[in-house]
């Protein structure tokens, strides 16, 4: 299980690292986004969206309808399990469709589904540090993340 920590000052760096995932997560990836309300997650889909090829004011959180798909250079699936009472009610929205797709799945308050998540995935851990600075944890799970995460590290070393 490899580890990136990523430091932000500002929306600018959010939407660097953005772009750098956008870049270096391979199709068919499922990202977990945990973190506290405001913290940034749906920023941070605005970002790897809009590195996708995806038009930035199309994006917005999917609290009410769910899941968003939006269409770029490839597919980004945009869901959010806030609302959801529990584990039954996201398997009823079909995530595995999504998790096997051939885009990006991004899944915003993963950890109130996390029994539900695909072993093998990306966990981005969000900590508010300052108005407007914050920590991103990049986490890979399971197998088959170690080029991934050495491109991303190379991709923020670029940027």
């Amino acid at each position: 299980m490899k580890t990136l920590v990523f430091k932000s000052e500002n929306e600018s760096q959010t939407t660097r690292l953005g772009a750098a995932l956008s870049k270096s997560l391979p199709n068919g990836t499922t990202v977990s986004l945990c973190g506290t309300l405001g913290a940034g997650k749906t920023r941070l889909v605005q970002a790897i969206a809009e590195s996708s090829g995806v038009a930035p004011k199309t994006v917005v959180s999917p609290t009410f309808v769910l899941i968003q798909e939006y269409e770029g250079r490839r597919p980004i699936y945009h869901i959010d399990a806030y609302r959801l009472a529990d584990e039954d009610e996201f398997l009823q929205l079909g995530p595995e469709e999504y998790f096997d797709g051939e885009g990006l799945t991004l899944v915003e308050w993963a950890d109130r589904v996390e029994i539900c998540m695909p072993r093998n995935r990306i966990e981005i851990h969000i900590k508010v540090t300052g108005e407007t600075t914050r920590e991103f944890q990049v986490i890979a799970k399971g197998r088959g993340f170690e080029a991934v995460m050495e491109e991303l590290e190379a991709s923020l070393r670029e940027c």
